[in-house]
């Protein structure tokens, strides 16, 4: 028995280590499609308690290997945090955002033993499909949301993607549950086992079994799983239709990125600042001699308070002054307690200016980072860590139903782990927002780390069909298209600039109208049949 568990178990984490390949660095996005077979069949073998352990074991293979990225920000030696406690609280920290990737594994292979072992085919799907979606919409809840089902796809397959457009990442999401469930059901009923009982091979039982309607039915689950894939391609080609996408472009405007290189431990010494004003300030002037209509500066660009007075900036302003290209500037905002009008807190802002002394627009970030802006589980690591941000005390998360009004009309902004959240994006898109800013610093983390980013603003300009730009501060940077396509992109740890033209879009898909309705049905349709069938063994 011990020996069949642990069979059991590296099952398990086979498919969790297939399914921790789609991410980069690796990129082998078509293991999706295989990698929740093992933990289907054991969820249908095994009892509760079992399902539940693989379940655990898959889910820390997966979100392990696609988070591992987190462990990167060791050493903080840079901030006065010794080299062994950094080691541990980066660890601590993957492990236990891990752990929670595990849970929710676990809760649905559970849920799939408990609930589906006496449910034919379609309502195991639907369920399963269920199941999975809600719990990633539970998780978007959360401060700890990144590695969902659906990420897996992007940038890579975006044939497949553009199903995303009809009910957001969790379309995909629950796509994949399907196509896995459908292979892993093939395997489960064995059809090859008419070939098998037949070794002598009698003519009758042969020709019965390889009939074309013996092969469909014996074969059914497997060619259902390949009109799956199939109908989603035809969607995809038809949603990618270049003359279609061009037709629906509004104004053209002629955007710039400055991708500043500015190493994290230089934002703690004065000589950094300068090289950072520097940076920008060269980038700044550069993009508008090119003809810029509109600059875009990461995250925390420069971080001092604006608007603010500071003499460090003063060659920034006056070159902003001198061209009044509008320039999205990253940096702090402040926020003052309405009693005293003292400075309370800080918001983590991109301010929209122009040289004049009014600000064109302004968004605060709203999903603060773990670790980096504010310390989660703060009783046990407060006094082991200092929060990433050079200014003192607090940064204070921005209002979740802001909108974004500027010279251009609407835009739809999000900064750095912002990104992984799809409703906040869907949110500003269906209220007249018609082109992506995505800017983030990603200079703490490993390349691959940046990658995933990317991919996380590609799935969001598909799902709202809008051109996104995405400047970040060692890489990677970007213009991507509605359907998904890098236009251009940068490298990693290099100084750079790029002028693209994009287009504002006032297109809305059926996801950005009605949000994920496709989770919610499925919930219903699943209580449907549970209920049906709770009625039927009465």
């Amino acid at each position: 028995m011990k020996i069949q568990n642990l069979q059991n178990l590296l099952f398990a984490a086979l498919g969790g280590i297939l399914m921790g390949l789609t991410p980069d660095p690796f990129s082998q996005w078509w293991w999706a499609w295989v990698g929740l077979v093992p933990l289907w069949i054991l969820g249908q073998k095994l009892k509760v308690k079992a399902a539940i352990a693989a379940g655990a074991v898959w889910g820390f293979c997966y979100h392990g290997m696609a988070l591992f990225w987190i462990t990167s920000v060791h050493p903080l030696e840079w901030m006065g945090v010794p080299w062994w406690s950094s080691l541990a609280i980066a660890s601590l920290v993957w492990l236990i955002i891990t752990t929670w990737g595990a849970v929710l594994s676990s809760l649905w292979v559970g849920a799939m033993s408990l609930l589906t072992h006496r449910l034919n085919i379609f309502s195991r799907i639907v369920i399963a499909c269920a199941v999975f979606s809600g719990l990633e919409i539970v998780w978007s809840w959360g401060p700890l949301y990144w590695t969902a089902l659906g990420y897996t796809q992007s940038p890579h397959d975006l044939l497949l993607l553009q199903v995303s457009r009809l009910s957001g990442q969790q379309t995909m999401t629950s796509a994949i549950v399907a196509f896995n469930g459908l292979l892993a059901e093939t395997l489960l009923q064995k059809p090859w086992r008419e070939f098998m009982a037949n070794p002598r091979g009698e003519v009758a039982a042969l020709r019965a079994a390889t009939s074309p309607l013996g092969l469909v039915k014996q074969w059914r689950y497997a060619i259902a799983a390949l009109l799956l894939i199939s109908t989603m391609a035809i969607y995809g080609t038809w949603a990618m239709d270049r003359d279609r996408m061009a037709s629906s472009n509004g104004q053209a405007i002629k955007a710039g990125i400055i991708q500043g290189n500015f190493p994290n431990p230089l934002t703690v010494k004065p000589k950094g600042w300068e090289i950072a004003v520097n940076n920008y300030t060269k980038g700044y002037e550069k993009l508008a001699q090119e003809g810029a209509e509109m600059i875009v500066t990461p995250e925390t660009a420069l971080s001092f308070l604006y608007p603010d007075y500071n003499p460090r900036r003063v060659p920034f302003d006056r070159m902003v002054e001198k061209y009044r290209v509008p320039v999205w500037l990253g940096g702090f905002g402040k926020t003052r307690n309405p009693n005293t009008e003292d400075v309370n807190n800080y918001t983590n802002t991109l301010f929209l200016i122009d040289g004049s002394n009014q600000i064109l627009g302004r968004y605060d970030k709203v999903r603060l980072v773990p670790i980096g802006e504010y310390i989660p589980f703060k009783p046990i690591l407060g006094s082991l860590i200092r929060r990433l941000s050079p200014l003192r005390g607090e940064v204070e998360a921005g209002s979740s139903e802001q909108l974004v009004d500027t010279p251009w009309g609407r835009f739809i902004v999000g900064i750095c782990y912002e990104s992984a959240y799809p409703a906040t994006f869907r949110f500003q898109t269906a209220a007249g927002g018609r082109l992506i800013l995505s800017a983030s610093n990603n200079a703490h983390f490993a390349a691959y780390m940046s990658a995933q980013h990317h991919a996380q603003d590609v799935a969001r300009a598909i799902e709202s069909d809008r051109w996104a730009v995405r400047a970040t501060n060692t890489g990677y940077s970007g213009f991507v298209d509605p359907n998904g396509r890098t236009v251009w992109l940068s490298d990693v740890n290099t100084y750079e600039t790029h002028l693209q033209k994009v287009y504002l879009r006032d297109t809305k898909t059926l996801y950005v109208l009605w949000g994920d309705w496709l989770t919610p049905l499925l919930c219903l349709v699943s209580l449907a049949i549970l209920l049906r069938n709770k009625i039927e063994r009465q």
